[in-house]
């Protein structure tokens, strides 16, 4: 998988099960991690130009619901990733927008955590396999340093 063409969430679409590995607290320096299951269901809209999923997260002691939104820019070859979390169902996270290249998906926007400007990355790998792999990272040093503090590995449902 190379380049950007529009197909590079094809690898994506169905249901999946997804196991879900996160840090308690995000750039403290913590090493606590959180495991827990979850299920995502994916589709495409916007005639193969986007997709979506539609995930339920079993977070212990508060499952909730959440979707992604994905829209491909065929002229800029670039594709916006949204994140709606159903605890707060008026509220888009900022798009990160990036690309495909060499196997990996990587994709970057800035953002504001707990009043601190940070950088967010999402990362795609494993996707010519049955268990592709997502990685949310964040930083704040322009790069210098990046704490991943969300993992989902995922197996097609049977």
């Amino acid at each position: 998988m190379t380049g950007n063409d529009g197909t590079e969430f094809d690898f994506l679409m169905g249901d999946w099960h997804v196991q879900h590995r996160r840090l308690r607290e995000r750039l403290t320096g913590s090493n606590d991690w959180q495991d827990f299951p979850g299920h995502m269901s994916a589709h495409h809209v916007l005639g193969g130009l986007g997709n979506m999923d539609d995930n339920y997260l079993e977070f212990p002691g508060d499952p909730y619901r959440a979707i992604s939104l994905r829209s491909f820019d065929p002229a800029s070859g670039k594709w916006a990733i949204w994140w709606l979390d159903g605890r707060s169902p008026h509220s888009l996270d900022v798009p990160v927008v990036g690309g495909f290249e060499n196997d990996t998906g990587l994709f970057f926007a800035n953002d504001i955590i707990d009043g601190k400007p940070v950088r967010v990355r999402f990362m795609w790998t494993r996707m010519d396999s049955e268990n592709p792999r997502w990685e949310q990272s964040l930083t704040s040093d322009d790069g210098a340093s990046w704490e991943t503090n969300w993992i989902m590995d995922f197996r097609r449902s049977e």
